[in-house]
């Protein structure tokens, strides 16, 4: 079914310190989407880019995510960190509680979750982990969306407990047969135009194109892009065109979701 509206998320808040990846200012992003997935300190982030984020989200009326990661800054999150569940879990309760502090001392709520890079993935196909984390969920923030790929061991976890859910689109990233994306460490500087495409495409059709060549289904409310992909303005601005052109409406996640 083709989709007359969509939610645009983008992970944001990704350095330390004097440290930064990527080539665009979080701030010309901000205004451009309309959910922002805010690194809270375990991957990227620290306590005064936190604060930094936050508030440009709320003054651009973008929904405020948190995004926790591995405790992996030299990795910057994309590197599996072995751990229990409970011990994974522990680590996004301390992270998803500060960025939430953040959240509230500029008036505004936690929209979402996300997990990021390899714990995301790895959640995806770890049933144990998912439920545990979607548990969290249910009894800190039983209102607060939480993001992931459909089909994953998340959106089961979170669709048997009754949690509200938004399932991705990568615009920036290829897909598997298996409707899974397929995890890089660096996705070079891609083609905005071909990007926007491929985004109609996903939008008008539900489909796109893995890396094999076969068409596959990819359901979703919410397309997602990454601040740290090499050309993330142009990108972004691309879909936003293309979108528009479409006829398809960019709107905050809770007008698509109930």
């Amino acid at each position: 079914m083709a989709l007359e509206i969509v939610d645009i998320n983008c992970d944001l808040g990704e350095a330390f310190g004097r440290w930064h990846v990527g080539d665009t200012d979080d701030a010309a992003l901000m205004g451009l989407i309309s959910s922002a997935n805010i690194a809270a300190g375990f991957h990227g982030g620290d306590p005064n880019l936190m604060d930094h984020t936050v508030r440009l989200a709320v003054e651009h009326g973008v929904g405020v995510g948190a995004h926790p990661g591995y405790h992996d800054l030299q990795g910057f999150g994309r590197r599996k960190i072995n751990g229990t569940a409970r011990e994974l879990v522990n680590d996004i309760v301390y992270q998803v509680g500060a960025l939430r502090e953040f959240a509230r001392r500029h008036g505004t709520n936690l929209q979402h979750v996300k997990p990021h890079g390899a714990l995301y993935m790895e959640m995806a196909v770890n049933p144990e982990l998912a439920q545990l984390f979607v548990t969290y969920m249910r009894t800190v923030a039983p209102n607060a969306y939480v993001f992931c790929m459909a089909g994953s061991a998340t959106e089961k976890a979170a669709i048997e407990a009754g949690h509200p859910v938004v399932r991705e689109f990568y615009a920036d990233r290829d897909y598997d047969e298996s409707g899974s994306i397929v995890f890089t460490r660096d996705a070079g500087r891609p083609d905005p135009a071909a990007i926007a495409r491929k985004v109609v495409r996903a939008c008008t059709e539900g489909r796109v194109t893995a890396v094999t060549g076969k068409d596959i289904a990819v359901p979703f409310e919410s397309i997602c892009f990454h601040s740290d992909t090499l050309g993330a303005l142009d990108i972004v601005r691309h879909m936003r065109e293309a979108l528009i052109a479409a006829g398809i409406r960019i709107a905050p996640i809770s007008e698509i979701v109930r």
